[in-house]
């Protein structure tokens, strides 16, 4: 193992002691860890907080083999040491990363094909709060939605932030963007990211408002977070040819479909998790933005919208915060 400080042996890092509440998060001294082969050490500068996070505290999303047990799936921070195959250029730079967990505390590891360098046009808050999104959008509506110049998308939790990246990375490649969001208030919000519309799901149908905004053509591609019911709504707002994609299952994860539908229109329903890809299927992933996302982010034309910043030892309060549902785009723990 290279390493370019003194590293300390112990840091503090916030674990899950049970399954529960923010308040089962509790700070904790434990080893620093080694980067294993292709890793690099990361000193965290900030981690982002994310709804999986929320997901594994409560018990229903367990870290895969050989993940950290510690939640915390994207950190910004410095290179202080690297695992075997690692080249020595490595050593120092700024960086953020999709880690596989481990990200809320003072160091973190993270395979070297999930890192991204910080630009000068990023603060490194702002850089804590890219990876997750990014790896997920890009992911979801390019690579499995084959969204194209011209497209039309509609975007549930448009103000999440999942959303708000989806709007913003949407309008760089060319696409009408359409979102759900829970009041008028975050509607506004969606508008003034970038979203050409935003339909406020408790005071309006959201598939006969697709049917006014789209001259009853529909929409291309649906980029879901919610599931269980939607699902069949979401399939009535595609035009043929549509492509549905599920992220997440909020609303449950069974869901009742008519497949004739589905045939008639020759629709396509796919989605994936993240977190259990393959490390060389995370470092496509990290390529393609490196070489198609990561210009316009060095040229300001792409940056995350912040809610608010925690301290690390107050993770609970973050979790807390994201669960009350009232913010607006993406939560970070600071740690230096």
């Amino acid at each position: 193992m290279a390493v370019s400080e003194l590293l300390q042996k112990e840091m503090i890092a916030i674990a899950i002691s049970e399954p529960g509440g923010p308040e089962v998060l509790k700070p904790v001294t434990m080893k620093v860890p080694e980067p294993a082969t292709g890793e690099v050490l990361i000193r965290v500068a900030a981690a982002g907080v994310n709804r999986p996070d929320v997901i594994q505290r409560k018990g229903h999303y367990p870290a895969p083999p050989g993940a950290s047990p510690l939640p915390g799936l994207e950190v910004s921070g410095t290179v202080v040491a690297l695992g075997e195959g690692v080249g020595p250029e490595w050593i120092g730079r700024r960086i953020c990363a999709l880690t596989n967990g481990g990200g809320y505390a003072e160091y973190c590891v993270a395979p070297v094909g999930q890192c991204l360098d910080v630009p000068d046009s990023l603060s490194m808050v702002e850089a804590a709060a890219l990876p997750e999104t990014l790896f997920t959008v890009w992911g979801n509506l390019f690579n499995r939605g084959f969204a194209r110049e011209g497209e039309k998308v509609l975007v549930h939790g448009g103000t999440s932030g999942i959303g708000t990246m989806a709007i913003m990375l949407g309008k760089l490649f060319g696409l009408t963007v359409i979102v759900t969001c829970g009041s008028d208030q975050k509607c506004t919000a969606a508008r003034q990211v970038g979203a050409d519309h935003a339909i406020n799901y408790k005071s309006q149908d959201f598939v006969e408002e697709i049917k006014k905004i789209t001259d009853g053509q529909g929409v291309d591609i649906v980029l879901d977070m919610v599931a269980g019911d939607y699902v069949a709504r979401n399939l009535q707002c595609l035009k043929e040819d549509g492509r549905h994609v599920t992220i997440a299952v909020q609303g449950g994860a069974q869901a009742t479909l008519n497949m004739a539908q589905i045939m008639m229109k020759r629709l396509i329903l796919t989605g994936s998790t993240l977190r259990p890809q393959s490390t060389e299927r995370k470092a496509l992933l990290g390529d393609e933005l490196h070489r198609y996302v990561w210009p316009d982010i060095e040229a300001g034309k792409l940056k995350p919208v912040m809610d608010e910043c925690f301290a690390l030892a107050d993770a609970a309060k973050a979790h807390a915060h994201m669960e009350a549902g009232d913010h607006i785009g993406k939560i970070v723990l600071t740690v230096e």
